[in-house]
């Protein structure tokens, strides 16, 4: 099973390199699946989008976003375990 964790874009680096906040871990994603720019030409900075392996796999709405998290976060609470990919290696 794959498990793609939502985060938000906070600032565009190079390219189509962005940094997403995620739990409050700020990790280095790739945009190139979903493009730095949205169709209308605005930066993604703000946006909510689904994380799995360091890429960008789509952008999703803050509401789906937040049910995600608090699922993942419900996970965490009987299987410590989820906590690595929810807050990053450092507190799992």
């Amino acid at each position: 099973m794959c498990i793609g964790i939502p985060g938000q874009i906070c600032e565009l680096l190079q390219d189509q390199l962005a940094r997403v906040d995620v739990c409050g871990v700020k990790r280095e994603v790739d945009l190139s699946l979903v493009g730095a720019h949205d169709e209308r030409g605005q930066a993604r900075i703000g946006q909510w989008v689904l994380v799995h392996v360091g890429f960008a796999m789509s952008v999703i709405d803050p509401r789906e976003a937040r049910a995600t998290l608090d699922a993942l976060q419900a996970m965490f609470d009987v299987e410590p375990d989820v906590g690595a990919l929810l807050y990053g290696e450092e507190k799992a």
